[in-house]
């Protein structure tokens, strides 16, 4: 399971978030998604801890924490298929039963 951060400071790095996730216990993993036309971080990212145990001890320490002057979001994050999809689909480009110009 991952950790979902969120309301990070844009000059976060990797480094930065793994040191703090390290208090409370071994980190897996980090990654901090960037945008893909600018190449700058999008204000998020996600930590994988190696327990459960660690993963709940840094999420109860940290969500609301002020962090790099901000707060931090902090929650267990969300399989991508949970989430609704945006937009997309219905009302969107022309009707086959419009016909043709």
């Amino acid at each position: 399971m991952s950790i979902y951060v969120g309301n990070l400071s844009y000059a976060v790095t990797q480094e930065d978030l793994s040191g703090v996730f390290a208090e409370y216990g071994t980190v897996k993993r980090v990654q901090l998604p960037t945008d893909r036309e600018t190449g700058r971080p999008r204000g998020f990212g996600f930590v994988e801890m190696e327990t459960d145990a660690e993963e709940t001890a840094a999420i109860e320490a940290l969500d609301g924490a002020e962090w790099m002057g901000r707060d931090l979001k902090v929650n267990k994050a969300r399989p991508r298929e949970d989430r609704k999809p945006s937009g997309g689909g219905e009302g969107r480009g022309y009707s086959s039963s419009r016909g043709g110009y």
